[in-house]
């Protein structure tokens, strides 16, 4: 049975892709700084959780923050707070960056593996068309440079290895209940299907690139 590890697996969107993932036949390694103190922003934690893991067939990053604590997404570029940013970044970013760092010792070398980070939408430059959310916003894009820049790098060792950004859209969770806005949402059940169907379509030829929830491009 192939195994996926699924980070920020306590979350509305990685319980659900965990029950997926399990629901195709899936053994799934979850982790999560709730359930088991895995702090993404913290490199010996990273390790740790990740100690004894091998030949894994994917690895996908669900943990993220919108508001961290309290403070919330900017409006005006006035607004920018140095430690708020740097907690986004610490969340969105670099966490991410360190679960990369190691994926190469704990995905397969032999066959087809992915490692994909649920980025967002706004995350994207070319997309920007209303400003504010600037931490969030910069993090994110930061996260989609990480995966850009790490898939180059991972098809080296990986050859068959797909490493890619995905927008899950809106997805109904405390996370987001008050900022969709009149964005539509959709259950965590319904997003983790879409992105699951999204990634069981790509291929080695599609590493590095960043899609929405219905496998469409998103720009850089």
């Amino acid at each position: 049975m192939e195994r996926v590890l699924v980070i920020g697996a306590s979350g509305g969107i990685g319980a659900a892709l965990s029950d997926g993932l399990r629901h195709q036949g899936f053994d799934v390694v979850a982790r999560s700084r709730s359930q088991d103190g895995f702090d993404i922003t913290d490199e010996k934690s990273v390790v740790e959780g990740l100690k004894g893991l091998s030949g894994l067939a994917g690895v996908i990053v669900a943990s993220g923050a919108l508001v961290i604590d309290g403070a919330e997404p900017e409006k005006s570029i006035r607004a920018i707070s140095k430690q708020a940013m740097l907690d986004q970044f610490a969340v969105n970013s670099i966490g991410p960056a360190l679960v990369l760092k190691h994926a190469q010792r704990i995905l397969r070398r032999d066959g087809r593996s992915v490692f994909a980070v649920l980025t967002a939408r706004v995350g994207s430059i070319g997309d920007n068309r209303l400003g504010g959310w600037i931490s969030y916003r910069a993090a994110k894009a930061a996260a989609n440079q990480i995966v850009r820049t790490g898939a180059i790098e991972l098809s080296r060792s990986h050859p068959k290895s797909i490493c890619v950004a995905i927008h899950p859209g809106t997805v109904k969770t405390p996370f987001t209940e008050n900022y969709a806005g009149h964005h539509p949402t959709v259950e965590p059940k319904e997003a983790a299907s879409n992105i699951l169907n999204v990634l069981s379509a790509l291929n080695a030829k599609d590493t590095g690139k960043f899609y929405d929830w219905a496998g469409s491009k998103v720009p850089w």
